[in-house]
């Protein structure tokens, strides 16, 4: 480490200018993580009954775009009445299912499973809503006389709750054909180590097991998409390919890859089991922050917030069978640092992820909208690793954090502004910014100022290898660098102040974001993920942001100070907890 210049003091008080931004901050919304401040959201309840399953293309157009309905004319005192009982009912039901889905260990899992049911005896009987699919192909049919359909899971890796699979077994019903799911194992993935796929292997044998359950063949190919799934799709005469979304760079390539791997005739259909309003539905285009898109998420979540009909036992057997999985071999075949070790506190796999979402609705959902901004406090849910690798759904989630609504209105609206609103944002950053992971992505103003800043005199300047080991002068910093090493997570709120302060500490924003990036990729469970990258640049480039007083270094990027933490909650336990003593 090198000094320039004497250390301020700490504990000098700071300017009022400081504190006012400090204030002004706690109302303003961050796009780090999903345990990130939160704006309070007010959406209008319709009185308008619908039906659970979605809008289809075949629906009327007029209807989709205006929005009409006919109304039958009736007394108003009878419609008044009518409705006013149809609201009682409803949250009579919705505090009754809060009451009853909780009230005993596992009984989430039951009440989630009935669920399915009642919305449909299967996917072939659900007006599946297909917005939620685009045709990466020049056709849509399925080859005649084929043999299978593949659903290429890559984002999603679960079976229950996601529209890919879905999809893929409506159409496997349809054409009355065999059901296959094909995972490509690459050996290396950006800076991923063996605590990230050690999870995603782990999850993977659950999903596998299931598919064997339900009589759906999975296969882990090894190696590269483009090498293994078309020799897969020409040697087993596949009639049609559906995946799921992505919106960063890596994962569209290997789609054109494969895309350009395959015959013309081959259909590829893509369906976003990610987000619950899909990203190209949302936006045709980059959003500027939260605020702009914050009203088209809300105003679709009607007709995609809805629940899911079950993946059913498939009926259709096939002659290919899967292939016995040798799970420790592919592990020890990858090509990956394996001395970033996984973690006992995060179990893989969706039924535990479930577990997770489970504990957190009984103990700390009613906390998260007064706490979760200190580090201290057990209120968040900590569900990230489950949402990244696709293990859960944020749209089940949300399903039943809904229902609490009632009882904690005010954690229950955060959670979903951070976990939809903010989430969906960094998705849609990433989609339509291909520069979402460089200085070049950030928008003109931030550009402009850290560029006028980039030789501004740091007082601090640490190495890449000084960062990563938490030796800095900062003990609230590394204590958060450490909670990261060993976790495999941070606490969102310091995860900003973490970022924020390597911009302060290297040699230039582009050495900031690239420092950041990084070791939040390298350790992080939820790493390489929109939201990882939409935080670093929200934090070093003002994505999502406004500009702020110009000051060294930061120009105006908003910032952020070890004493503005102070105010917060108690550093001193929190750096007691995470130390090298």
């Amino acid at each position: 480490m090198s000094k320039n210049g004497k250390q301020t003091d700490r504990n000098a008080k700071d300017s009022e200018h400081e504190k006012k931004i400090e204030e002004k901050s706690n109302k303003k919304e961050t796009a780090f993580s999903s345990s990130s401040n939160s704006l309070k959201t007010s959406t209008k309840k319709s009185t308008k009954k619908r039906n659970h399953n979605n809008s289809s293309r075949e629906d009327s157009p007029k209807l989709q775009a205006k929005g009409k309905r006919t109304v039958e004319e009736r007394p108003p005192g009878l419609i008044e009445r009518k409705l006013s009982n149809s609201r009682i009912n409803k949250k009579r039901k919705t505090e009754h299912q809060a009451e009853t889905s909780l009230s005993g260990e596992g009984n989430l899992l039951k009440s989630i499973n009935k669920s399915r049911l009642a919305t449909a005896k299967s996917v072939e009987e659900f007006n599946f809503n297909e917005k939620r699919i685009r045709l990466l192909s020049k056709t849509e049919s399925v080859r005649e006389n084929s043999w299978g359909i593949i659903y290429w899971m890559s984002r999603d890796q679960r079976v229950q709750d996601n529209w890919a699979f879905l999809y893929a077994q409506r159409i496997a019903l349809k054409h009355k054909l065999p059901l296959h799911v094909c995972f490509c194992l690459v050996p290396k993935f950006l800076d991923a180590t063996i605590r990230h796929f050690g999870f995603m292997l782990k999850g993977l044998q659950e999903v596998a097991e299931e598919c064997k359950q339900l009589n759906i063949s999975f296969h882990l190919l090894i190696g590269f998409a483009k090498d293994v799934l078309p020799e897969f799709v020409k040697g087993h005469n596949i009639g049609g390919i559906v995946t799921d979304f992505s919106p960063l760079r890596l994962p569209l390539e290997w789609i054109e890859d494969v895309r350009h791997n395959l015959p013309e005739n081959l259909p590829i259909i893509q369906v976003d089991a990610h987000n619950i309003v899909p990203c190209w539905v949302t936006s045709d285009k980059q959003e500027y922050s939260a605020r702009t898109i914050r009203k088209k998420i809300h105003d679709k979540l009607p007709q995609f917030l809805t629940d899911f009909p079950p993946v059913i036992q498939h009926p259709f057997s096939s002659s290919l069978k899967a292939q016995l999985i040798d799970w420790d071999a592919a592990a020890a075949n990858l090509e990956v640092d394996r001395t970033v070790k996984e973690v006992d506190w995060a179990k893989s796999g969706t039924a535990a992820g479930l577990i997770r979402m489970e504990s957190f609705i009984k103990e700390q959902l009613q906390h998260f909208s007064t706490d979760r901004n200190n580090p201290n406090k057990t209120a968040l849910s900590n569900m990230s690793p489950w949402f990244h690798f696709g293990q859960v759904s944020v749209q089940r989630t949300i399903l039943e954090i809904k229902k609490y609504r009632n009882k904690f209105k005010d954690s229950v609206d955060s959670y979903i502004e951070e976990a939809v609103v903010r989430r969906e944002l960094a998705d849609n950053f990433c989609f339509y910014n291909k520069q979402y992971d460089k200085i070049e992505g950030a928008s003109d103003w931030a550009h402009k100022t850290l560029k006028m800043h980039s030789k501004d005199q740091r007082q601090y300047l640490y190495t890449l290898k000084e960062l990563e080991d938490g030796r800095t002068h900062d003990s609230l910093w590394n204590a958060a660098q450490l909670q990261m090493i060993h976790e495999g997570k941070m606490h969102g709120f310091l995860r900003m102040y973490w970022a924020k302060k390597i911009l302060e500490w290297t040699t230039s924003p582009e050495e900031a974001l690239r420092f950041s990036i990084y070791l939040n990729d390298r350790y992080e469970l939820d790493g390489r993920d929109p939201n990882g990258y939409v935080g670093c640049m929200w934090s070093i480039c003002g994505i999502h942001d406004q500009g702020w007083k110009e000051r060294p270094v930061f120009g105006k990027i908003r910032y952020m100070n070890y004493n503005g933490c102070k105010r917060k909650f108690d550093i001193g336990q929190f750096e007691r907890k995470y130390s090298y003593n």
